[in-house]
């Protein structure tokens, strides 16, 4: 339903270099470079970031929060330690978030501009 996300971000390259980083363990790769944005996809650019001069850091109370599909616990793993290394700041851990509805494998970081992500996979136990 869905087909991309866009999201935007003060200073592009520091952008860029976190995406790249963070990205990365969920098989998403940079795909197109333009003066003031930048596409990240498997195939296509899914999920972009944006150039806003004069963009204030996200609040925390704003509500953003994207999620992205992972294949498996170790990539929500790899997800989140990327993150971290690349300047994020966790959100929350990897770990299973049991619900009454659905189980899942999670991590929640938080970008150099505010902007929340997390990782998701529903693995067989």
């Amino acid at each position: 339903m869905i087909d991309h996300v866009s999201i935007g971000v003060a200073d592009l390259e520091t952008a860029a270099r976190f995406y790249e980083a963070t990205l990365a363990p969920l098989g998403l790769s940079r795909l197109v470079t333009r003066p003031a944005t930048i596409g990240f996809g498997k195939t296509y650019p899914e999920f972009w970031i944006n150039l806003r001069d004069g963009m204030a850091a996200v609040g925390p109370d704003s509500g953003v929060h994207i999620c992205l599909r992972a294949k498996s616990t170790g990539e929500i793993d790899a997800f989140h330690a990327a993150a971290l290394n690349a300047g994020g700041r966790s959100d929350g851990a990897p770990g299973p978030r049991p619900h009454e509805r659905v189980r899942y494998y999670a991590a929640f970081v938080i970008d150099p501009d505010g902007n929340r992500i997390e990782a998701v996979t529903f693995p067989a136990e």
